[in-house]
């Protein structure tokens, strides 16, 4: 019998497939953020799977015909909701607003699919799987597993996404997750229902609001390999946006990770290493700048104890912040908060087992 493991990743593109009428039988609503769609909209509404029970489109605020295509398929396709925001409120504020009539509709996973036509919907199984096994809490896509695929990415977005993969990895704690922009993401609702929606950031910087706040509840992130899929649809990312705002707001989730979660949540180990290498760290360069600029004002060498002590305090608190981070990187969460797996809303003649056996 096939595992888990070997289902999720793969490609399923087949409608009558026997793992997607097992998955007919759970209330699968996916959360469709629209801005200026008009050209793409259409095409992602019309590829919809048959197992997602709803679709809801969160206009926000286009000026163009969006709203109208939208409500077009709405009118044939009873799963297809349309919201609409009067002002422009960003992917995350049209999220927040998807997301909290997802969970009124009683969904028990929800799948983001943005309406740029990017992301491929053959690959929803392999972000549905796990979360309904309770292997995972939140499943993502990562673009950086196929290479072929890869090639297609832009280069400058490719080389801003690495970098940025890093500096998220130590932002939010998950230091095994890449990719962590990608916007293809499934969750589970009672997962969701846990988070306040209300913090999490409007902007683009979304993605990774979302995951630093899933750290805090210890929730378990899984990667999915799937290709980057890039047509002529516009970004409306601003690159000097990301250089102005991420940094700063990197910072700021680091700083409320590492205080929630090993100061006020549990005082760790990684806390007592932070404490005595920081100010450690910070004296040894102090001391030896200030004594560097008298000395060379002098005209003279500094003694050798003086080099030495400020030698020794810095490589003693570089030492302990190498501590610190080896905790940091072990201490990733490995346990599911959704520790049963969901139960069919609608029971139906398809048993996982026999998925399994069909793959």
């Amino acid at each position: 019998m096939a595992t888990t493991a070997s289902i999720v990743g793969r490609r399923f593109v087949d409608a009558d497939d026997t793992l997607e009428r097992w998955l007919e039988q759970f209330v699968i609503v996916t959360v469709i953020p629209a801005y200026n769609v008009q050209r793409e909209i259409g095409t992602v509404l019309s590829q919809l799977p048959a197992y997602i029970t709803y679709a809801v489109v969160v206009d926000d605020a286009s000026t163009d015909q969006t709203s109208d295509i939208v409500g077009h398929h709405a009118a044939r396709d009873g799963r297809v909701i349309l919201l609409r925001h009067s002002v422009n409120q960003g992917v995350g504020g049209a999220m927040r607003t998807g997301f909290q009539k997802a969970l009124s509709l009683g969904a028990q996973v929800i799948v983001k699919i943005d309406g740029d036509g990017q992301m491929d919907m053959a690959y929803v199984p392999a972000l549905l799987l796990p979360l309904i096994q309770a292997e995972a809490d939140y499943a993502k896509g990562n673009r950086f597993r196929n290479f072929r695929a890869l090639r297609q990415m832009p280069p400058i977005r490719r080389a801003g996404n690495m970098a940025l993969s890093f500096l998220v990895k130590g932002a939010t704690g998950y230091w095994k997750c890449f990719d962590p922009t990608n916007g293809f993401f499934a969750i589970r609702a009672d997962v969701l229902a846990q988070l306040d929606l209300a913090s999490l950031h409007q902007s683009y910087f979304f993605e990774i609001s979302m995951l630093s706040h899933l750290n805090q509840l210890n929730a378990v992130v899984l990667d999915v390999a799937m290709p980057a899929r890039y047509g002529d649809e516009t970004s409306h990312l601003s690159i000097r946006r990301v250089i102005r705002e991420f940094p700063g707001r990197l910072a700021g989730s680091l700083c409320r990770r590492i205080v929630l979660k090993h100061f006020l949540y549990d005082f760790t180990m990684e806390a007592v290493f932070l404490l005595t290498g920081v100010p450690l760290l910070l004296a040894g360069v102090l001391y030896g700048g200030i004594n560097w600029v008298r000395y060379v004002q002098k005209g003279i060498g500094a003694p050798t104890g003086t080099v030495v002590i400020s030698a020794l305090l810095i490589v003693l608190g570089f030492q302990l912040l190498l501590a610190a981070l080896e905790l940091d990187l072990h201490d990733v969460p490995h346990k599911p908060l959704s520790r049963d797996p969901l139960e069919p809303a609608v029971p139906g003649p398809v048993r996982l087992d026999t998925v399994e056996a069909n793959r």
